[in-house]
This record gives C-alpha cells, structure tokens and sequence, in this order.
C-alpha cells in the first residue's frame, strides 16, 4: 500500500507538509509495508492538503482537506480498517467521490504526471513512459523527422502568441551558427496564473525531455531554463531532475552512447514580469538588464550571444514528448482546425473550484466555469472572465459561449495568453478592474519606451481619478486615445497589450464607466469613495456600529435607531462588516 501527499505550493500553503509530518511519524513500524511517497498537485487545489490511498489491488482513493488533525482518523479507518470516508473523497479509480465531474470531464496531456508519480523520483517518470520519446528520437537520428511531426500534429506555442511550435523549431535549424540554444521560458509572472509552477513541480522530466528533443531537432547543445525565483520549490525539483538525468545518461555528454550532447542549466530570474518577453528574457541570461530589443532579428536566428535561439515555453515542451510517442494524429484530433491539442488553464478568483484545469482547445469558457469549476461561489451572479492576464482582456458573461480557442479568443478583443484565467461576479468592479491590472502592467514597464513608460502612467491616472469619484466627462475617450497610442508605438508585447484590460471593459462595460463618472456610483458596489452608508429601520440600537465607526460618524441612543452623519463618513466599510442585522445600506 501507498500513501502520497500533495506537496505542490498550493499543498504546502494548505498544511500538507504537516499532514506529511504526521503521517510520516504515526506511521511508525507499519513504514515497511506502507510506504509514504510525495507528488506534485493534481490541479484540485480547492481541496488541498489531498492524499491518495493507492491499495494492493490497484484501487486508489484521493481524500481533500486533510489537515494534520485528519490522520488519525485516516490511518485507522482507511488504511487499517479498509474503509472509505465518504465525506473526505474526492475522487477513486472507480470514478467516484465528489470532484469526480471536475477530473473526468478532463484530457490531460500536459498534466498527465502532475499528481500521480513522484517529481523526485526519475523511477516514476521512466515507469510511465518518460523518455521513450527521446530514445525513440534519437534512435531514428532524423532531425527534420522531428520536426516535421511537431508541424503536422499542429501544436502551437502556449505562451501566449500561438505561434506554430514546429516553424520556430525549422527557422532556428536552418539559422546560420556554429552554436545553438534552447529556452525553456518559465518566467510565469501573470497574477493568477500558476501553470507552469505547477508542471515543473510535478513533472519536471518532460519539460527536460521536451528540451532535448527540440535540442536535437534543431542542433543545439545547450538549455536553459529561465524560472522565477518565487518558485523554490519548482527550483529544487529540477536541481533534482537534471542530476537524476545526468546520472542516467539521458542528460549531459553523449546521451544514451548516440553523440548527442544536451547539457540542461537554470537561471533564475528576479520577478521581472517584462522578462517573460523572449528578448528580455535573453539580456537577462547573458547577465544584463531585461529589457526587449528591437526584431527583427528574431531570437530564431540572432538570440542567446548573439546564436540562432529557440524559446518555447513549459506547457509547450511537455506537449513534446507525447506528441512523439503518440503521433501527430493522436493529437491533432483534439481541439479545433486552427487550434489543436488541449490548454492548461489556472482556475481563480469567484470559483467555487479553483485550480489547474487541461481542456481539449475548443470547449466553451462556459463548460469550464459551470461544469467542470462548478459555478460562480455563494450563488452570485457570474459577470465575467478576465483571460490572458495583464496582456489580455475581460470577456462578459453575454460571451461566455466563445469557444477557447486563439481566434474566437482574439475575436473578443482578449488573447489566449499563457492560461491564466480570472472569474468575476457581480461584484466585482470592472472599472476597477481595468485600473488593478494597467497598474501591475505600469509597475511592471522597464521604462525603455517613453508611450509604454509614461502612456500606461497617465491611463492609470485617470483609471485611479475614476474609482475615487473624480472622474471627468471626457475620461472614456481620453483613455481610448492614450491606450492607441501606447498599443501602436510600444517596442515589445507588455507595452503593446497593457492596453487590453482598459479597451476591453470599456467596450462590454461601458455604462460602469459612465456610472463613476457621471453619477459618481458604483454599480459593484466596489469602489469605496463612492459609496454611501445608511442605516435603515432594521436597526435595533445595538451600538456596535458606532464602535466600530472609526471617525464618529455614526450616532444613537442604546435601543433606538442610529443615524450616520455624511460629512464624517470616511466610507472605510467598517460599519457594513460588523452590522449583524444587516442593517446597513450600501447604495
């Protein structure tokens, strides 16, 4: 029998170091015949800390939410009396338990490792197929074979442009260059997305094993991996998994006795969000400022030293070593004409399942918010979805029937990006919005173009006079003015697309904006500075709001009604949140 914790970040943050702890000492003699193993995350991070109970017979049974406090009770009723707490399940080989809609309705390719075998453990991964690819590869010793079959299974980037996985691969094989390289592009930087943090965490390999097919592919002797310093433990799995290789021979000096050298390095970058753009990202391996230069030249044939570079993200390489033992076929029956295989997506915000969902490319953003994530939480009304991160934009619940797939995508003005996917209720400001993510992207300029640099800074401006009630007829189509600027005369993609958010919310929520601006409300109810307090006739004179009230606004006899003086209301929401009697208006 086995017992495997979830130890990605979002199980650690949950207590399931802990839970590992525990388990790990209750365990006791019974750790001969039990054996206690670790995984990545299987994409339920709702439900974490997850163990799954793999039986003798082949039975598995994964349980949510089990804290430290939780073991005992596990230990004696699942493992030493064989029974199942039904409250606790999430799902079992038999496809029962409560998440079962949530996995089944599923095609995890990317995510095919993450939750079922050990990152740290190269055993897991050769036992289910890893690398089998790489020998197939380098056994037929056909470079443009390979890419050949990366073209014609379809496989586009997953970093967000789409562009075709196979053609980049071609360009850089035919660039001139005694040297080559090949990036893996892990500088995840977008807020809410955690897709590749996830991957390298729990299936480190087939990023390396996709690495070094595109490296033979394309005559490259050389990787690196560009990964964020926020991800330690993404770090330590695959400081782990390139030794293991190494050790193995399926990394390093002439790999598996075939000549082929493919030596694998980590960089780590230092949260830079412009240094997901791939020359950015370049100047900071060779150790100078990221900040994107002109193209062309494109890294394909002038990148890493000035060398013929190719630059792929994580979900794109670990799409790699499936598509070679499958077959293009395999996966380009998956998804639509344009757009096949699957997409990983990292479910967050007003979701009553947050977590890693990979979906075939074609599914509709409603079936993944209704039907595999469950619905908009406490029963609220769903309002939108923001897609794409701080280069994307927000698409209306009108829409939520788009297909996901690049071009329905580009159609509504938002873009496909690396994954991340936000959802909105009713709620949630999308003026507000819009002024949250033109922030994180003006925070985030490296300052090299003056309309990226003092554009996004002026659109923040008046996003921020907006949502403090001192918004100025004109404001909309002030902003529509700078973002086509800003769009139009930026050097690289961050500046480019910084733009969405605004552009997007202005087109499918409009009257929001005229709401700030012309009768300085909220719709969402959002926006502090413009909301107004009152306490209506179910007030009962408790006297706690006044307590609470932290500017003497609000006054009142003990056992008669409380009244709130407008000129001292500071509209700081204390009152509202320690009313018990909803008693207080927010209009």
């Amino acid at each position: 029998m086995k017992i495997i914790v979830g130890l990605g970040t979002c199980g650690i943050a949950a207590g399931a170091e802990e839970t590992y702890r525990e388990l790990l000492g209750k365990l006791g003699d019974a750790n001969g015949r039990i054996a206690l193993e670790k995984t990545g995350c299987i994409g339920m991070c709702y439900r974490e800390p997850l163990v799954e109970v793999r039986r003798d017979d082949g039975r598995c049974e994964h349980y949510g939410n089990v804290t430290k406090d939780r073991v005992a009770r596990l230990l004696d009723e699942v493992v030493q009396n064989g029974e199942a707490i039904d409250d606790w399940l999430v799902w079992t080989s038999d496809r029962t338990g409560s998440e079962t809609a949530y996995l089944d309705r599923q095609q995890r390719i990317v995510l095919r490792n993450c939750g079922t075998i050990n990152p740290e453990k190269i055993e897991d991964y050769l036992a289910a197929g890893g690398y089998d690819a790489l020998k197939k590869v380098l056994s037929d010793a056909d470079p443009e074979a390979v890419i050949n079959l990366v073209i014609e299974s379809g496989l586009r980037g997953r970093g967000g442009a789409g562009f075709l996985t196979g053609m980049k691969w071609r360009f850089t094989r035919l660039a001139q260059g005694d040297r080559k390289f090949v990036i893996c592009n892990a500088d995840e930087g977008d807020p809410g997305a955690f897709m590749d943090r996830s991957v390298l965490e729990g299936d480190p390999h087939a990023v390396l094993e996709g690495m070094a097919i595109a490296g033979f592919a394309i005559g490259a002797n050389d990787g690196y991996i560009y990964v964020r310093a926020e991800y330690p433990k993404a770090i330590e799995r695959l400081t782990i998994a390139i030794a293991e290789a190494e050790e193995r021979g399926l990394l390093g000096t002439n790999i598996l006795g075939t000549g082929f050298d493919f030596h694998v390095k980590l960089k780590e970058g230092a949260g830079a969000f412009v240094c997901g753009e791939e020359t950015a990202l370049i100047a900071s391996i060779e150790g100078k400022r990221g900040m994107p230069r002109v193209r062309p030249p494109f890294p394909a044939t002038k990148g890493l030293w000035e060398n013929p570079t190719n630059i792929n993200n994580v979900e794109t390489f670990a799409n790699v070593p499936w598509i070679v033992a499958h077959g293009p076929e395999a996966y380009n029956c998956l998804g639509t004409r344009n757009s096949k295989g699957t997409k990983v997506f990292a479910m967050a915000g007003k979701i009553r399942r947050g977590g890693l969902v990979e979906v075939p490319m074609g599914i509709s953003i409603a079936e993944i918010v209704h039907e595999i994530c469950g619905g908009i939480k406490d029963d609220k009304k769903f309002k939108a979805v923001q897609l794409g991160g701080p280069s994307g934009g927000c698409i209306p619940a009108e829409l939520q029937d788009t297909l996901i797939d690049y071009e329905s995508i580009n159609k509504t003005g938002a873009i496909m990006g690396s994954g991340g996917l936000v959802v909105m209720d009713e709620t949630t400001c999308m003026v507000d919005v819009a002024r949250f993510f033109l922030d994180f992207t003006q925070r985030e300029s490296c300052g090299k173009c003056t309309f990226c640099r003092v554009g996004t800074k002026r659109m923040l401006e008046v996003l921020t006079r907006i949502t403090e009630s001192e918004g100025r007829e004109g404001d909309i189509e002030l902003l529509e003015r700078l973002a086509d600027l800003v769009k139009n005369n930026s050097l690289c993609g961050l500046g480019q697309t910084a733009p969405n958010p605004v552009l997007t919310t202005i087109k499918y929520f409009r009257s929001e904006y005229e709401a700030h601006i012309n009768n300085k409300k909220c719709p969402a109810h959002s926006c502090q500075a413009l909301l107004t307090y009152t306490i209506t006739d179910a007030c009962n004179g408790c006297m706690v709001c006044g307590r609470a009230c932290p500017s003497g606004a609000i006054t009142g006899e003990k056992k008669q009604m409380h009244v709130i003086d407008q000129s001292k209301c500071i509209q700081c929401d204390e009152c509202y949140r320690a009313c018990r009697f909803h008693a207080i208006e927010r209009v």
